[in-house]
This record gives C-alpha cells, structure tokens and sequence, in this order.
C-alpha cells in the first residue's frame, strides 16, 4: 500500500499528523484528500484512539478507512529520544505538523516551536486545542462537546421546554479541523508566494470556530441586550420558516428567507389572500404573526404527501427539502450524481461507502487513493525510503518499542 503522489492542488505538501481523536487528524485529512503527502505518526502499539471508534462491523472501526484514507501511517514514540530526532528528520523534510495535545505537551517531549524551527526554519505547526494556546482556560482538556457548549451553540439548540440540546456528532471537532485546514494552507500560501523562509505557529481552539459563526447573536446582544434562546422552530430570523409532518409521516424544511420567496408561497398553496393579509406585508410583521402562518403550513403539509409538496414548492421556487435520513441520502439520485459517497475498496471490511471528495476541482481534483491503513503500515517506506536510514537502524528501533 503506497501513497501515490503526483494528484491534486496540494501535491508536493508534505504533512505530518501528530493529532489524535477527531479535529486535528481531520483536518489532515481533508489536506491529504488533495494530494498532499500526510504522513500520520503514531504510539507503538496502541495507535491513534479513533481506530477504535464506533461503529464497528467484525470487531474494526467503520470510521478510521474513511478518517485517515490516504495517510502514509507511521509508529514513533515521541517521547524517547531516538524517535524524538527521528520525527526531526521528517520535521526538515515536511511542510506543516498538525497537532492537537494540551498546549504545552510538543513542549515537554523536546519538540517546542523553536526545535522545529531549528530543524526546518520554514515548518508551519497548527495547533488545534480545547481553548486555544493562550488564556486562563488554556490547559483545560479539550473535548468537543463542552467546547460546542463554551461557544454558545449549545445555549440555543432543542425545544425551550427541555434542556439544550448537545449536537449529536463531533460538530466542533469536525469545524476545527477545517478551520485548521484552511488555516494552515493560508500560512503555506504566505510563506511560499511572498518567498518567505520562515514558517509560523497557527493556534486554532474548540470553540471558536463555531462563535465566529455566532456574529448576528454578538452584535444583537450588543447593541439590543437581547439574549437569544431556544425557540420550538428555526431562528433565523425569517417568517415563515419550519419543519412540518406530511400527509405520509415524512419530515420537511421550508424557509423563506427572502421577500421573494415569501411572495411565491401563497400562490403555491392556494391562498392567495395572504398577500393582502396586513399581518403579514413585511418580514417584521410576519415575525409578530408568525404562530398564525405556521398552523396555516402545519394544515397544508398534512394534507399533501412528500412528493406533493415537494413538487408543487420546487415549481413555485420555495425553499424547501426532506429531512433526510441516511438511507434517504444513499438513495438519492441527486447524492449520486455528484459522487457525494463514493465506494472503496478495504482490504478486510470489502467494499465500503464512505464520504466523497468535497469541493470539486475543475483541474486538479482530489482522490481517495487507499482507505486508512493498519498501524505502522508505511514504516519501512517512510523510514528507509524517505528518511534514508538502514534496515538495521528501523529492526533495532522497532526492538527498542520506538517504532
């Protein structure tokens, strides 16, 4: 199993992945999706943690192909000594590290910022932490779902009558890691065009990355004092907009988020008077009124199957869509055509559907080359073909449990 170089826009980034778990090895992972070289460095014997992660058919993780597909995996104890001026040598032939330990753990293993620079001046190092590297909360564990909570976004998810709701999958870790991403090509973009011999520290935290996505909340609390909360439906300011049940059990969304689109619903439901309606001339008042107009669609939706509705809103232009389910996404024909998931071969688990390559280059687009690969599996191709060193030195350090 060889990495083929020679795809994508990042061809010839050379990455190394020291993270674990989620946000950090993501973020490679996105980078090696477009050709760049990541080389994913591990613990002897135990391994990144999320080779373990569920779900799991026959005893293997049916997350880690897709996770780390297309990483050159490498064993190495950062801690000792020898591994630590093995990592070295791959330091000077790389381009950026991706870490993201507690602040001040590269720190005490010998491998701080200044090491690395000494080993290659023009390394770029992102660090992806719970709090960021800086801050009174910055040597706190970071885990996604109290950062999800820190940020605020927690505070407004669920039903006012329950408790906030925590979104049900990694959501921070995975916006991290491609903030750390698209962070780290941006500091490789200003180093090679303004023909810049120095690399630089990226510091990207947990939370922040969903905060910035919070700046209406910021700037409504600001200078209105208003604190957002969970509202039964969607908040985004628009009216209406809502999820209803059709006549055939199924979920929908529809927002009309635009005058445009408000103009075109009544019509499209066959109650035209709306338009008249005063309570309802502009956004604002719809907001005020918006319990009247979400029965009326409640009423509607029921009457009319899922294919109805959506054949009738499409025609009229009305935003509008299934809640759909992962059964309904791998059975769209519309997932399909754009190869959203796309099937891989693996050497254990057979075919298997994963993720496809987003976005989509007109000339340089990404590849899945391989899926994730067993531990250690490109040691000697790493450690002898690009490092240089013998056979004997990779069996004595694999007998002294450095790799």
């Amino acid at each position: 199993m060889t990495a083929t170089p020679g795809f994508g826009p990042l061809n010839g980034v050379r990455v190394l992945d020291v993270g674990t778990m989620i946000a950090a090895p993501y973020g490679a992972a996105l980078l090696a999706d477009f050709g760049a070289d990541v080389v994913k460095v591990e613990m002897p014997g135990s391994g990144d943690s999320s080779r373990n992660l569920a779900p799991h058919f026959n005893g293997e993780s049916l997350r880690w192909p897709s996770f780390s597909r297309n990483k050159r995996c490498i064993t190495l104890d950062l801690k000792s000594d020898a591994g630590r001026d093995v990592f070295l040598k791959l330091v000077e032939k790389s381009d950026m590290i991706m870490e993201n330990f507690r602040p001040g753990t590269l720190d005490r293993w010998g491998l701080d910022y200044e090491t690395l620079k000494k080993a290659n001046p023009g390394i770029v190092v992102v660090h992806v932490s719970g709090y960021g590297q800086s801050g009174p909360l910055r040597d706190l564990a970071g885990f996604g779902t109290p950062a999800t909570a820190f940020s605020g976004v927690t505070y407004l998810m669920g039903d006012p009558s329950l408790p906030p709701m925590s979104p049900p999958f990694s959501l921070a870790d995975y916006v991290a890691g491609m903030m750390a991403a698209l962070a780290g090509v941006m500091a490789l973009y200003h180093r090679d065009v303004n023909h810049d011999d120095e690399g630089q520290e990226v510091d990207v935290s947990l939370y922040e990355p969903l905060f910035r996505m919070l700046e209406a909340l910021i700037a409504e609390y600001d200078k209105l004092g208003i604190v957002r909360d969970r509202t039964p439906g969607l908040s985004g300011g628009a009216s209406p907009s809502g999820t209803f049940k059709t006549k055939d059990g199924k979920w929908m969304v529809l927002v009309t988020s635009t005058e445009r689109t408000w103009q075109r619903l009544p019509a499209a439901i066959g109650r035209l008077e709306l338009l008249d309606d005063p309570r309802f001339a502009t956004n604002a008042d719809r907001l005020e009124h918006d319990d009247i107009l979400l029965d009326i669609l409640a009423e509607w939706f029921a009457c009319h199957t899922r294919d109805e509705v959506q054949e009738k809103l499409d025609a009229a232009g009305c935003p509008v869509s299934l809640v759909y389910s992962i059964q309904d996404i791998i059975e769209d024909p519309h997932y399909q055509a754009r190869e959203s998931f796309i099937e891989v071969q693996h050497p254990t688990l057979g075919h298997l559907k994963m993720p496809g390559i987003v976005p989509k280059f007109s000339r340089t687009p990404g590849e899945v080359k391989f899926a994730g690969p067993e531990l250690g599996a490109h040691n000697d191709e790493i450690l002898t073909g690009l490092l240089g060193l013998s056979p004997e030195d990779v069996e004595k350090m694999q007998k002294d449990g450095v790799i």
